[in-house]
């Protein structure tokens, strides 16, 4: 196993890790494990399998991401666990009365640091903080907090802060921003055609407000006023743009490389990424070839990219909480407000 974690964080298909990939990862040694629905049953078997990576890259720290925003994004989402409401609900709260918004959203923040914590989950992966406009692709929609920058920014900042506070990294993204593109990065490659001059006054505003936050997720959006052709994931224009002009110094790691705006063969993807000048390839689920590919392709963390990931882990604090007390005081709020 190599000292230096490679730049790259692996998926697997199952919820248990199987001898195969224990003895891949024990050799390849990649950064981290991103986990989704299909290997989150139940707390005691997510508990096993989280620690069973650690154990295979030798490193009790490994950080292992989920995507956990609320609304129809929450990959913990079986009986064991609460369903969390969704950004545009904390937001219509929040527009109603913006200070019991903030705290209901501080509140569900905590929460579900608090659930995530408790399993062995680094992050959520989350906020998002995507413009929503009339035009916005649907893979966004209700993920958003709204059009207003401003806004986006004060309630993303509760989420922040309340994740962070409970030792739970996040992650905002999609940066610079996925709200103007009207197709899903999923399926498609979206390309967003605003000026630089009106992308600076909207779509990059809350991740400016919000450039303290540790980890910063890439889109695979297009953004023909600095690269006409490469999603901003894999341009090293759009790199040099994220960290000169939106001023973020933190860990940047690409949004899912399985993600069709991206062409070529799976590691040529990794390449892509990583030449681009971004931190860390995500290659978030995939078979035994897939990860052994992805991780040939991958390259060993650089110096900054390390320096990056521990100044983030060292602001992360350790409140502990009662995450499903939290989650109910939160629908009080909700169920309390009266309406105009």
């Amino acid at each position: 196993m190599s000292k230096t974690p490679l730049a790259l964080f692996v998926g697997l298909p199952n919820p248990v890790l199987s001898d195969e990939e224990f003895a891949l990862f024990r050799e390849t040694n990649p950064l981290g494990l991103f986990v989704g629905r299909r290997n989150l049953k139940d707390p005691d078997q997510a508990k096993r399998l989280i620690a069973r990576f650690r154990e295979a890259v030798g490193r009790d720290d490994a950080p292992v991401f989920t995507d956990q925003e609320g609304g129809r994004v929450q990959h913990l989402d079986a009986g064991p666990w609460p369903r969390f409401r969704s950004f545009a609900q904390f937001a219509e709260l929040a527009h109603r009365d913006l200070e019991r918004g903030k705290r209901a959203l501080r509140l569900s923040s905590r929460a579900m640091g608090a659930m995530m914590t408790e399993l062995g989950l680094s992050s959520g992966c989350s906020p998002v903080l995507d413009l929503v406009f009339p035009t916005t692709s649907d893979v966004i929609g209700e993920r958003s907090f709204g059009a207003d920058p401003d806004f986006v920014a004060a309630l993303g900042r509760e989420v922040v802060d309340g994740l962070m506070e409970t030792g739970c990294i996040p992650v905002m993204k999609h940066i610079p921003g996925h709200g103007r593109a009207t197709l899903d990065s999923h399926k498609e490659r979206p390309v967003v055609d605003a000026s630089a001059e009106t992308l600076q006054a909207t779509d990059f505003k809350p991740f400016v407000a919000l450039k303290d936050t540790p980890w910063a997720m890439v889109a695979h959006v297009v953004f023909s006023a600095y690269d006409r052709e490469l999603p901003a994931s894999i341009s090293p224009v759009v790199h040099d743009v994220i960290r000169r002009d939106i001023g973020y110094e933190g860990v940047l790691i690409s949004d899912c490389i399985f993600m069709e705006s991206l062409r070529g063969s799976l590691p040529e993807r990794v390449t892509q990424v990583l030449d681009a000048g971004f931190d860390i390839a995500l290659h978030s689920h995939g078979d035994i070839p897939e990860s052994e590919a992805a991780a040939k392709a991958a390259r060993p963390l650089t110096d900054v990219a390390q320096k990056r990931i521990a100044a983030g882990k060292a602001r992360l604090g350790n409140l502990k909480i009662d995450y499903r007390a939290a989650h109910a005081e939160v629908e009080e709020l909700f169920q309390s407000t009266v309406v105009a």
